[in-house]
C-alpha cells in the first residue's frame, strides 16, 4: 500500500553523533541556525522554532494577549491540533463556512460572525492549499482584529509570489511533526509580522526569561533580572534543530517533487468520476496531499484502496467535538467534508 504520509529522514545525519555526546542538548548554536534557514527561505527573519506544533500555538495565543472568553473566527475543517490550543486557553472558536470547492474560509460568513468579542480570525492553508489571504487581511484591518495563519500542514506553500509566513499576517504557525516538511521529529515554529511581537515570545517561549540578563558575571542567577512575563519551556534540542537543519538543504527538491507528482495527478484523474479541489487564483499550493472531490466518497476511497493506495479523508469538522461547544451546522463544510479525499502526492512517489 502506498503511504498517504511518510516521514522524512536524510539517510546521513553526519553531526548527530557528535552533538548527542557534546555536553550541549538544549537549544543553542543549531537552534539559531535552524531559525536562521527558516527565516531565509520564508524571507521573514522574525521566526522561531518550538519543540512542538502545540508549543508554537501556545506561544502565539500567550503573546497575542488572548484572554479567556475571547473569541476567534477560523474553519472546522481544520486538524483538531489547530484548535485545542484556544480550548486549553478557554479561549472560543466560533466557526464560519468554507467555499465547498476549495475547502477555504468563506470571508462573507467570517464577517457575519464578528462580535465585540471576537479577537482574530484564523486563516487555516487546509491540506496545503492555500486561502484567501488578503481578503482576510482586509476584513481584519476593518475591525482591528488579528490575522493568525494555520501552516499546521502549509510549509512552502505560495500566495501571489510569497511564501506563507511572509503574507502580512500577525502571526504564522508552523508544524514540524513527523509526517510535514520538513520535519524535526516533532517541533513547530510561529513568525511574526511585528517586532514587538517577535521581541516578546522571545521571552514567552522561554520562561520569561531575558537570556543575556539572566545571569550575573558569576554565572549565577541575577535577582537583578525580573520574570516579568509568563512564559513557556518551548525552546527546541539541538537533535531536533540539527535534524531540521539538514532536511532544509534539500526542503525545495522534495517539495517539487510533491509539484511534480500534482501534474501527473492532473492529467492521471478522470474528471468524470472526481473533480480536484479548486486552486485559489494567484496561490500554489504545497501538494502535502493531493485533494479530490468525489460525488460518492466511499465507494472512491474503497477503488483506489483496492489499487495500493492509501487515500482518506484527513480531517473530521472540528464541529463533531463537543469541547468547542454545540453551534448551528455550515452547509459549506457538510458538502466539502462528503466528497474530500485526499490522495498520496509526497517526495516518495515515482
Amino acid at each position: 500500500m502506498i503511504p498517504l504520509f511518510k516521514p522524512y529522514m536524510p539517510e546521513k545525519l553526519p553531526k548527530l553523533d557528535y552533538i548527542l555526546h557534546s555536553g550541549a542538548l538544549a537549544y543553542g548554536k543549531w537552534g539559531h541556525e535552524f531559525e536562521k534557514r527558516l527565516g531565509e527561505y520564508i524571507y521573514n527573519s522574525q521566526i522561531l522554532a518550538t519543540n512542538s506544533f502545540n508549543a508554537a500555538y501556545q506561544l502565539a495565543i500567550t503573546t497575542l494577549g488572548l484572554q479567556p472568553k475571547d473569541e476567534v473566527i477560523g474553519s472546522p475543517m481544520t486538524c483538531l491540533a489547530s484548535n485545542q490550543p484556544f480550548a486549553t486557553q478557554h479561549v472560543k472558536v466560533i466557526w464560519a463556512d468554507i467555499e465547498p470547492a476549495t475547502g477555504m474560509l468563506d470571508v462573507g460568513d467570517v464577517r457575519k460572525k464578528i462580535t465585540p468579542r471576537t479577537k482574530a480570525i484564523l486563516v487555516n492553508h487546509f491540506c496545503g492549499y492555500v486561502g484567501y489571504v488578503d481578503e482576510v487581511l482586509a476584513l481584519a484591518k476593518e475591525y482591528g482584529l488579528y490575522v493568525i495563519e494555520d501552516a499546521i500542514e502549509g510549509f512552502g506553500a505560495e500566495y501571489k509570489g510569497k511564501k506563507v509566513g511572509n503574507l502580512s499576517a500577525d502571526v504564522t504557525v508552523y508544524s514540524f511533526q513527523t509526517v510535514r516538511l520538513p520535519n524535526t521529529i516533532d517541533g513547530g515554529a510561529v513568525s511574526f509580522k511585528d517586532k514587538a511581537l517577535y521581541d516578546k515570545a522571545v521571552l514567552v517561549r522561554d520562561y520569561g526569561i531575558d537570556r543575556p540578563r539572566f545571569r550575573d558575571d558569576m554565572k549565577e542567577i541575577s535577582p537583578l533580572c525580573d520574570i516579568a512575563l509568563p512564559g513557556y519551556g518551548a525552546t527546541p534540542s539541538e537533535i531536533n534543530s540539527y535534524v531540521g537543519c539538514i532536511q532544509m538543504e534539500v526542503i525545495d527538491e522534495l517539495l517539487e517533487k510533491q509539484q511534480q507528482q500534482a501534474r501527473k495527478w492532473d492529467v492521471l484523474l478522470d474528471e468524470k468520476e472526481v473533480k480536484p479541489v479548486s486552486v485559489v487564483a494567484g496561490t500554489k499550493p504545497n501538494y502535502w496531499v493531493y485533494g479530490v472531490l468525489a460525488e460518492n466518497k466511499r465507494v472512491f476511497m474503497e477503488e483506489w484502496r483496492l489499487k495500493g493506495y492509501y487515500v482518506s479523508g484527513v480531517h473530521l469538522p472540528n464541529t463533531y467535538y463537543s469541547v468547542f461547544g454545540k453551534q448551528p451546522e455550515l452547509r459549506g463544510v457538510l458538502e466539502f467534508y462528503s466528497k474530500y479525499v485526499a490522495l498520496p502526492c509526497g517526495w516518495w512517489l515515482e
